[in-house]
């Protein structure tokens, strides 16, 4: 079938797998196919695991794919394409020392906002409204190409910005947060009647929260005020609380209710973008796979049980993301166990598995790669 991933991004309901299976998977081997065929370390590693894309004939083959930790591209790169080509490049937030290098082609990067304005369409991210944004993250800088700062920026443009404060200001030493500062813009638009949007990770967030409550200080904004999460809590996890003790603090001290607050889930290895529903479940687009595997021996695991996460897409051409295996723990669960109406599958994420088994399945790539 020509041009399945044409097809793919253009469909309709983006949430109906049933409808857009055999796209999907006719979209992953196209893209296979040619990372096979043009990127030479890829193929010496689809050929050292015995795989042939002529082995996925049905949805559920997608398994097969060799999956490439996202450890592998933080000591590695592997363009298709020519980097100097490319329409953009970033790097992952880099927490652990060493950094992951990625960059989409035009045709990438056009697919990727399709999918963005699709999906925040759906989840009523969109508003005609201008609002106040406090950006939990960091300030633009010419040196910092994370692609978390570039998804924080790209947010703005769900709701036209009036004023922007960001909470991470560059300074001398690198990033530092400036709660003060942010404190004075909350005062300032809380004497304005336009709607306010707290955008950026979730430990700053809630940090912030609860520094305002120790503080005694409570702010309340106009309806269609909202809270957009995402990056994770990274090297903050042993303070990661419950959800709920979040949406409650935030209720509490700036009066935005859980039903206006959306989380994204992502990664730099994995261009695909996934939002939560009205019950806080990040269900799987169309344009995308997730595959629980299991922390030993990476078979595929069943709905309900937890391993690590691997993610398909073939949105790209500059390099092979088309499997990527996270370092993330999550559950795949049947969509009609949610609640929300949604029947597409919806994951959830548990926390990160130590790192030597990723490492492990990191060396073997590397072998690959140095011909071994």
């Amino acid at each position: 079938m020509a041009d399945c991933r044409g097809r793919l991004y253009r469909c309709g309901d983006i949430f109906d797998h049933r409808a857009t299976d055999s796209l999907f998977l006719g979209a992953v081997r196209e893209n296979v196919r040619f990372h096979q065929k043009y990127n030479p370390v890829y193929r010496r590693m689809l050929k050292a695991e015995g795989f042939s894309a002529n082995s996925m004939e049905r949805i559920e083959d997608l398994h097969r794919i060799p999956p490439i930790p996202t450890a592998f591209f933080k000591r590695h790169t592997l363009w298709t394409m020519d980097p100097g080509c490319l329409a953009v490049r970033a790097t992952s937030s880099g927490t652990g020392g060493l950094v992951s290098r990625i960059g989409l082609e035009w045709a990438a990067l056009a697919r990727g906002a399709a999918m963005a304005a699709r999906l925040g369409k759906v989840r009523g991210l969109f508003s005609p409204v201008p609002v106040n944004y406090i950006v939990l993250g960091y300030e633009p800088h010419r040196e910092n190409q994370t692609a978390i700062s570039k998804t924080q920026r790209a947010s703005l443009l769900y709701a036209p910005p009036l004023q922007v404060k960001y909470a991470l200001k560059r300074g001398a030493g690198g990033y530092r947060p400036d709660f003060p500062g942010v404190k004075r813009a909350l005062e300032r638009y809380a004497g304005q009647k336009v709607p306010v949007r707290l955008v950026g990770f979730p430990a700053y967030l809630y940090f912030l929260l609860l520094e305002l409550k120790r503080e005694g200080l409570r702010f309340r904004f106009p309806a269609g005020s909202m809270v957009l999460l995402g990056g994770g809590w990274k090297q903050f996890y042993r303070e990661q609380p419950e959800k709920e003790a979040v949406y409650r603090l935030l209720e509490e001290v700036l009066g935005i209710g859980e039903e206006s607050c959306r989380e994204f889930y992502g990664a730099v290895e994995h261009p695909s973008m996934y939002c939560d529903c009205g019950r806080h479940h990040f269900h799987v687009p169309v344009y995308s796979r997730v595959i629980i595997r299991d922390v030993d021996t990476l078979r595929p695991l069943g709905f309900g049980q937890p391993g690590l996460v691997n993610l398909i897409t073939p949105i790209a051409d500059s390099m092979p993301l088309v499997s990527v295996m996270t370092d993330d723990l999550g559950i795949l669960y049947p969509g009609e166990s949610c609640g929300c109406g949604n029947q597409a599958p919806y994951f959830e994420i548990l926390g990160r598995v130590g790192l030597s088994e990723i490492r492990t399945c990191a060396a073997g790539a590397a072998q690959i790669l140095e011909g071994g």
